[in-house]
């Protein structure tokens, strides 16, 4: 995957939160996903951290590693 991206591979949209399980990105954001220039996708990537945390689900960065690790 791109750095600038979040995705790891875990894609599941979780129908109480409307969230990617892997990510934390909304369906529109995945779908606009290649269209948003560096900016756009950067300020997304700064609010899920604190989206997922809102939402109950572990942290994106956590699971990043897990999904990495050998």
């Amino acid at each position: 995957m791109a750095n600038d991206t979040p995705c790891i591979a875990v894609c599941f949209i979780d129908p109480q939160t409307d969230l990617c399980a892997g990510c934390g990105r909304t369906l529109p954001e995945i779908a606009k996903w290649h269209r948003m220039d560096t900016a756009e996708r950067l300020a997304v990537m700064a609010t899920l951290p604190q989206r997922m945390a809102d939402a109950g689900m572990p942290p994106v960065s956590s699971r990043a590693r897990k999904a990495t690790s050998p």
